[in-house]
Order: C-alpha cells, then sequence, then structure tokens
C-alpha cells in the first residue's frame, strides 16, 4: 500500500490517521516511562508484562471477546505489575525471578489456551508480534491512548523531581520524605496500561522495544536526565512513525517493524556515542598536554 493509494481512499485515510495517533502517543508514553525503569534496571518488566499480557489476550480470545480484550487485559496486567513490584521487594524471591517466574508461566499458559482457538497459528503470531493490519483499531483505543498520554505527561510535569530522585537516588529520596513505593508502583501501572494498549498494534514480545530502545539510545549520546527524557521521547516518535509506514508500505508485522527500526537508531546512536566520546577525550588529552608544557618567561 503506497502512500498515495493511502490518502487516496478516505476509508484508509481515517484507519490509518487513528492508527497512527495511537501509535505515537503509546511510542511516547513508552519513552517517558522507560527512561525510568532503565536507569533503575528494571527495564524487564516491561517485558514481563507483555508477557503477561500475552496470556491475557489468550483469554479474551479463546472466550471469543477479542472486542473486550482491553476489559480483560488492563486488570490483569495491572495486578501483574503490582505483584511484580511487591514480590520484587522481598528477600525470598528476587526482582529478576520474579519477573522470569510471570512471563514464562504466562507465555506457557497462554499458548496453551489459544490450542482452543479457531485459528491457533494465526492468533498467537498477531498478539506476539502484533498484527499486519491495522483495522483491529477503533475508537476505544484511541480514546485511551489519549487519557494515558495526558495522565502520563502529567505525571512526568508535575512529579519530575520526585521522579528524578527516586530514579537516582531512593534511600535519599525517602529520606526526604517522598513515598518511593508509591511512585515505583504509578510507573508500573502505567507501564502496564502502556503495554495493553500498544499490544494489539505491536505485539506482546514487541512492545517492550518502544520501552528499552529509545532510552538506552538516548543514553548514549546525552548526560543529563532531562536530555534523555527528551531525545527518548522524540526518538521513540520518529522511529515509530518511520517504522509504521515501513509496514504499510510492505505489509509487514508493525511491531517487528517499528522493533527493528529502533534498533538500527540504537546503533546509530551508539556509534554517535563513541565518537563524541572519543572527541572529548582527545580534547582533554589536547588541554592537559597544553598544561603539562613548561612556561615561557
Amino acid at each position: 500500500m503506497t502512500l498515495q493509494e493511502i490518502f487516496q481512499n478516505p476509508y484508509i485515510t481515517q484507519v490509518v490517521v487513528k492508527a497512527l495517533v495511537v501509535g505515537i502517543l503509546v511510542a511516547l508514553c513508552a519513552s517517558l516511562l522507560g527512561v525510568s525503569l532503565v536507569l533503575k534496571r528494571l527495564s524487564m518488566i516491561g517485558d514481563g508484562l507483555s508477557h503477561v499480557g500475552f496470556g491475557a489476550l489468550a483469554v479474551a480470545t479463546v472466550l471469543e471477546l477479542g472486542d473486550y480484550s482491553l476489559e480483560i487485559s488492563i486488570p490483569i496486567v495491572v495486578a501483574a505489575a503490582f505483584l511484580l513490584i511487591k514480590i520484587g521487594e522481598s528477600k525470598r524471591l528476587k526482582g529478576d525471578a520474579a519477573i522470569a517466574l510471570f512471563s514464562t508461566g504466562a507465555v506457557a499458559v497462554g499458548s496453551l489456551i489459544y490450542n482452543y482457538s479457531g485459528s491457533r497459528n494465526t492468533d498467537i503470531c498477531n498478539s506476539l508480534f502484533g498484527s499486519a493490519s491495522i483495522i483491529t483499531l477503533d475508537d476505544k483505543d484511541l480514546i485511551l491512548s489519549i487519557v494515558l498520554s495526558v495522565a502520563v505527561l502529567l505525571f512526568f510535569v508535575l512529579c519530575y523531581n520526585r521522579i528524578f530522585a527516586i530514579t537516582f537516588d531512593e534511600a535519599f529520596s525517602r529520606a526526604a520524605g517522598i513515598r518511593a513505593e508509591l511512585f515505583k508502583l504509578m510507573i508500573a501501572v502505567l507501564t502496564a496500561i502502556t503495554i495493553v494498549l500498544g499490544m494489539k498494534m505491536l505485539g506482546a514480545i514487541m512492545i517492550s522495544a518502544i520501552i528499552i530502545f529509545p532510552a538506552l539510545s538516548a543514553m548514549r549520546v546525552c548526560r543529563s536526565f532531562r536530555s534523555v527524557v527528551i531525545c527518548s521521547a522524540v526518538l521513540s516518535v520518529t522511529c515509530f512513525v518511520i517504522g509504521f509506514f515501513a509496514a504499510c508500505r510492505l505489509s509487514y508485522q508493525t511491531g517487528a517493524t517499528v522493533a527493528c527500526v529502533d534498533l538500527v537508531a540504537f546503533m546509530l546512536f551508539a556509534l554517535a556515542g563513541v565518537f563524541i566520546n572519543s572527541s572529548k577525550g582527545k580534547a582533554l588529552l589536547a588541554s592537559a598536554k597544553k598544561l603539562a608544557q613548561p612556561r615561557k618567561n
């Protein structure tokens, strides 16, 4: 499907614009939340919750409640986020072990549940890697995406200083009277909702890419928290738009295409980071040599 075909047909244009808006809002929210998750080494929470979402989608599909997949998936994934935070704080089961337990268990159960669906292989492929069709998105996805994006943006704007403190020094934030656990839980819950909203188009496996890759890429070249957040948001939206139109043009799965674009961007930013660091190193070495030279009287 070419861009000319997209914008010549009013129905296709409406569907594409709706999917594009939903994807951009989800990518924006995922990138903002991903910065804190990556810096706190909790990025695998996004991966674990996406696997739980796969199990929830399996339940909705088998029960023939595909139109209510959001209503079924959101409570399940949010509950999983709450449990992951609480279990990760216990000394009996470490955070990475809890994530592995949830993710592998949810995928195994979901895969078995899909045996009772009409088209098992197609349903699993669409749930894991995203549907090649964007017609599956409806007005409900658009409304929830707008509400979520407003909530995430307000959360970052109003609580920026607290998020910064919790991300870099949780012990100090507690001493300063900040309810660190509450903010961690809010980030996990917002991440869970973001994952559920993006799964239909990007897939349960691929959705974690837009949480992790933009933040990692921004950290290659940016040095302040604010610059990392802004760069991550801009990069995530840009990569999604490129991947989205590439998937429409080639009839590929949107999630896999967007993830590949994010991967390419990460490689480019990593190379740029090496160049920037080497340039700074050479400048510091030149300054040191200049200072070490004896002064002429």
